[in-house]
């Protein structure tokens, strides 16, 4: 099965992993890292600068693509359009 992404396609069957991740400035210079969203809406009020909301693929060729999103709504959409891809 062919997962459009964007402007983007992949064979579900090279994909390793695929996730949507909040992104959050770390404090070191302008580095960010990645975060689960439920650790995002549970444990990070006051902790964390938020940067933005990600979809992230890892091949199993070891490729990596990040998708950035400015507002969680825009991620919804974005994983929406997704599921409805998967589920066909």
């Amino acid at each position: 099965m062919i997962v459009n992404i964007e402007r983007d396609s992949f064979d579900s069957r090279e994909i390793a992993q695929l996730y949507p991740a909040a992104i959050v400035k770390t404090g070191f210079e302008d580095e960010t890292t990645q975060v689960s969203l439920e650790w995002l809406e549970m444990e990070s009020e006051g902790k964390v600068e938020l940067e933005g909301y990600g979809i992230f693929i890892h091949l199993k060729n070891e490729d990596r693509y990040s998708y950035k999103y400015r507002s969680r709504e825009e991620l919804d959409i974005a994983i929406s359009k997704l599921a409805m891809q998967l589920q066909k």
